[in-house]
C-alpha cells in the first residue's frame, strides 16, 4: 500500500468517526450572525418605518406589500439588506444568535408568545416595530405594558 492510498484511508476513516459520533456539526460552521453595519441597521429601520399603517392579513403573501403579517413583514424588510429569513415566525426564531434582551441592537428580531408565533424588528429606544391586527404595522414598546409582557426570546440575523 503507498502512502497516498493509506493516507485517503485514513481520511476516510477519520471523517466517517467524526460524522458518526459528532454528527454533521462537527465540521459544519456554527451559524453565528455578527451585528448589522451601522448602515444596515439605518436601512432595516427606514424600510421598516416606510410601511407604518400598511394593513395586517394573517398568511399574507410575502410577494405583496399591500398587506403584510409579522413574519412576512421581517422577511421583506430583511431582504432589502440581503438577508434571507423563513417564512414563519417560528422558523426565523431558530436563525443567528440569541441575543439577551438587555443586549438588543437595533435590527434584532424579537419574538414573542410561547411557543413563538410573533416577531418584530427591535429599532432602539425601548421600542420595536411589526404588524398586527387593526394598527397594522406599528411601532410598540418593549419595556412596558402587553409585549413587555409577552417577550420570549430574541435573535440577531443580520
Amino acid at each position: 500500500m503507498n502512502k497516498y492510498s493509506l493516507r485517503t484511508r485514513l481520511t476516510t476513516v477519520a471523517l466517517s468517526l467524526t460524522l458518526a459520533f459528532g454528527g454533521a456539526a462537527a465540521v459544519l460552521p456554527a451559524q453565528h450572525a455578527s451585528a448589522a453595519t451601522a448602515s444596515e441597521k439605518s436601512k432595516i429601520v427606514s424600510t421598516a418605518k416606510r410601511y407604518i399603517g400598511v394593513k395586517y392579513k394573517f398568511g399574507a403573501s410575502t410577494s405583496t406589500t399591500r398587506y403584510f403579517d409579522c413574519s412576512s413583514f421581517t422577511k421583506h424588510v430583511f431582504k432589502q439588506i440581503g438577508t434571507t429569513l423563513p417564512r414563519t415566525s417560528k422558523e426565523q426564531s431558530k436563525r443567528g444568535s440569541y441575543v439577551a434582551k438587555k443586549n438588543l441592537q437595533v435590527g434584532d428580531l424579537v419574538f414573542f408568545y410561547s411557543p413563538i408565533h410573533h416577531v418584530g424588528i427591535y429599532i432602539g429606544n425601548g421600542k420595536f416595530i411589526h404588524t398586527y391586527g387593526k394598527p397594522g404595522v406599528t411601532v410598540s414598546s418593549l419595556t412596558s405594558g402587553w409585549w413587555s409582557d409577552h417577550y420570549t426570546t430574541a435573535r440577531r440575523v443580520a
